[in-house]
């Protein structure tokens, strides 16, 4: 299969010929190994018994070849992570070592951070933009530097396209086959995480359908900032059964650690300058393809009444996933706003390394009305010095900018 150019590739173009170890950290099957594998000139894979037992008779890496070494999911054995910063404070050189990991460690408190001498960069499935369905017209990194690049661009995608994108996921591996057997391996990569990888952190999941019934309560909340209690209510089995509020907690630490589970945070500003905001993050999985398959729905089912309620969060789940990759790119980060009371909310918050502001909302339409962007301009009027520019992503097929400078940009064409 030919390898797809991926964002964070330019982040290791960039990074690592100054950093001597860098972990690519992510959800299993986005293609962390395949990413490092370019760049590596001898490997070990953790993951194989026998490669581990010898890692583990030699802790310390000393017979390890020359140049840039890939250990792949070093979560295995996570005496290699320490064994790798102490090489680094040795003086490891530039680019020696890339480790690959698809969870944090069960003990993580036996494990230094690395703080200084590893770099972790965070690889999530394929963005809109990494799936070469379109050219994007449109970069990130252009906006956030609050010059007001043109906006233009036209694109064929539809609709149902983007349904077919929600559904079909961004695992390199499942993209390319035919939709019955997306939906296969998915469901598959679902029940491995239930049968197997949770036990491997020392989860035992002693109700399996449980589980299954609280990772759809939380898939019918993508994009939303429901309550876990709700979540928790919305778990109920047919026979009143409902887990306790303790092992639905254990649920959500677990599966972070396995990066399934990756909300937006609230975004809290530093100085105060808006008051009263709200916390609680969005709701997210790692791929808006994950939330469907917990609810059963398909491309053609997302455009029909039975999948009507979920096709906007989960568009809007597909286009936080593909700017959270492009701003990562940008050193930016991305947060939501909402008021406590609800009155204002901004759907995507980037916020750059210096501190300036793209505020950017959703619109399961193509057309855009002045309706659609009342919140965005209060936003404007609130931290004029912040905000260097607005967006809204649409389902359309031309990115231009509005009369009042708001730029209205098909999620197909935006880009890094």
């Amino acid at each position: 299969m030919e390898y797809l150019h991926r964002t964070v590739d330019q982040e290791l173009d960039e990074l690592l010929p100054h950093a001597s170890a860098i972990a690519l950290d992510g959800p299993k099957g986005v293609g962390k190994t395949d990413t490092a594998k370019r760049r590596a000139s001898s490997m070990w894979f953790l993951d194989d018994p026998a490669q581990r037992a010898v890692a583990e008779a030699d802790f310390s890496l000393s017979t390890l070849a020359t140049g840039t070494v890939l250990i792949d999911e070093w979560q295995r054995l996570p005496a290699v992570w320490d064994s790798v910063r102490r090489q680094v404070d040795q003086g490891s050189p530039p680019g020696r070592f890339i480790l690959t990991g698809s969870a944090t460690p069960v003990d993580a408190a036996g494990t230094h951070s690395g703080a200084g001498r590893i770099l972790s960069l965070r690889m999530r499935p394929m963005g809109l933009h990494e799936r070469a369905i379109e050219t994007p017209t449109v970069s990130l990194s252009k906006v956030l530097t609050g010059e007001h690049p043109e906006v233009r661009g036209e694109t064929r995608i539809s609709l149902k396209d983007y349904a077919h994108q929600i559904a079909g996921g961004g695992f390199p591996g499942i993209m390319p086959v035919p939709p019955r057997l997306q939906r296969a391996m998915l469901d598959a990569y679902l029940q491995r995480i239930i049968d197997r990888d949770l036990p491997e952190q020392g989860f035992e999941v002693r109700r399996p359908e449980t589980l299954r019934r609280w990772l759809a309560a939380y898939a019918a909340a993508t994009s939303t900032t429901a309550s876990y209690s709700r979540i928790l209510d919305a778990t109920t089995g047919g026979d009143g059964a409902q887990p306790a509020k303790t092992t639905t907690i254990a649920y959500r630490d677990h599966l972070t650690r396995l990066w399934l589970l990756d909300p937006i945070p609230g975004w809290i500003p530093a100085n105060n300058a808006i008051r009263r905001l709200q916390q609680a993050p969005k709701h997210h999985l790692a791929d808006p393809a994950l939330a469907a398959r917990f609810l059963d729905l398909t491309a053609t089912s997302l455009l029909s009444g039975a999948g009507a309620g979920m096709i906007g969060p989960l568009f809007e789940s597909l286009c936080a996933l593909s700017v959270r990759i492009a701003a990562q790119a940008s050193e930016a980060r991305v947060r939501h706003l909402r008021t406590n009371a609800g009155e204002h909310e901004i759907d995507l918050l980037i916020e750059g390394v210096d501190g300036q502001l793209v505020g950017a909302e959703v619109k399961l339409a193509p057309q855009v009305s002045s309706g659609d962007v009342q919140h965005l301009l209060w936003l404007r009027d609130q931290l004029p010095d912040q905000v260097v520019d607005l967006m809204v992503l649409t389902t359309g097929t031309t990115a231009y900018r509005r009369s009042d400078g708001i730029a209205v940009v098909p999620l197909a064409l935006l880009g890094a």
